[in-house]
């Protein structure tokens, strides 16, 4: 590993202590360097806090002048919550800037370099893109797209189940498995389940960390609002926020308006063979710059997600136990692939032993 390489990865480092807190914003690390020697770094915290060049600048000081600074994403070359950094950069004097790769952003997307450029600064772009793409896949998929990324998380038994025969569930996989997924939620805008996991285990879905300050949407695909009044989520729904997904003409009467007085929001979108549009639920999701989705749904949920081909990302946690039984779920139900061909197919797989459990991840192919 080079110089540029060894400090572009400690701006990653950096740049990933703000995981899931910087929404909409993407992470974004910085260190100012001279000879070898770090003069200054720091993150982007979040939203609307001051970008990890200014930090990084301003830990350099006058210092900075003449000097390296190494950092995660092209530097923003527009007003914002925040005024451009392109021009602290060439105010500071910094006379070489290295990044690992460009802001999708049709504001910045080569502008900020272009600036620097035009300024006389040394530029270099690329240096472990790929590791940089990995960390933003939120942001470079929201950016793109306007839809937040999804990331489908299942929890299953060795052979492939939800829960036994009778419908029992709690718990298939360990405690540890468990607490990680906490840390999981807390990565991400909004959680969704749909109203059949509602139903049968009345879920909180709320952060349960020590200190945890993010409170996820919590949303329920319920097609033809079923949802109880007397349910978890509709009760908390005053401290955690709620939004209810249904079918546009498929309310009950007076229903609406009863979850509304409890704090619930009602999202009427347009449906699909009688279920919420997974597409118009997204786009919903993105309108309201909620960046990243957990989805925890059961296995029709999930089939409908992987029938829109919506799943960005893939979280698997497999327990050492075999439920058996043809009348036992699995994470995925509907009318599946036909054919191996027509499966889907993951890449860049990952697999952990998490307690008891392996945890697999992995993207659709």
């Amino acid at each position: 590993m080079d110089q540029d390489q060894a400090f572009m990865a400690r701006a990653l480092e950096l740049a990933a202590l703000a995981k899931g807190k910087t929404s909409p914003n993407p992470m974004v690390g910085a260190v100012v360097v001279s000879d070898g020697t770090v003069l200054g770094e720091g993150y982007h915290h979040k939203a609307g806090a001051p970008h990890a060049e200014i930090l990084a600048l301003g830990q350099a000081g006058l210092r900075a002048r003449g000097e390296t600074l190494y950092v995660s994403l092209e530097p923003c070359c527009h007003f914002g919550r925040t005024p451009p950094c392109t021009g602290a950069i060439i105010r500071a004097g910094i006379k070489r800037v290295v990044t690992a790769t460009l802001d999708p952003n049709p504001l910045v997307a080569g502008k900020g370099l272009q600036a620097l450029q035009q300024a006389g600064l040394k530029v270099r772009s690329g240096v472990l893109d790929a590791e940089a793409r990995r960390l933003n896949e939120v942001y470079f998929k929201y950016i793109v797209a306007r839809q937040p990324f999804v990331t489908l998380k299942a929890g299953m038994s060795l052979d492939g189940k939800i829960a036994t025969r009778s419908g029992d569930s709690k718990w298939i996989t360990g405690t540890e498995s468990r607490n990680l997924v906490q840390h999981v939620r807390a990565e991400n805008d909004a959680v969704l389940v749909g109203i059949g996991t509602v139903l049968a285990d009345d879920p909180l879905l709320t952060v349960r960390l020590p200190g945890a300050e993010k409170k996820p949407l919590r949303v329920v695909a319920d097609s033809s609002l079923r949802i109880p009044l007397e349910s978890q989520l509709v009760q908390t729904a005053r401290d955690y926020p709620v939004a209810v997904a249904v079918v546009d003409g498929q309310c009950p009467p007076g229903k609406k308006e009863m979850l509304r007085e409890q704090g619930v929001e009602v999202w009427e979108l347009p449906g699909v063979d009688g279920l919420v549009d997974i597409l118009a639920l997204l786009q919903e999701l993105g309108r309201r710059e909620l960046v990243s989705l957990l989805l925890e749904g059961g296995s029709l949920l999930n089939a409908n997600f992987l029938k829109a081909r919506a799943v960005d990302k893939f979280i698997v946690f497999i327990a050492p136990v075999i439920i058996g039984g043809s009348g036992a779920p699995g994470p995925f139900g509907g009318a599946g692939a036909a054919t191996l061909a027509g499966a889907l197919h993951l890449t860049a797989l990952e697999c952990q032993k998490i307690g008891a459990d392996l945890m697999i991840t992995g993207y659709p192919g």
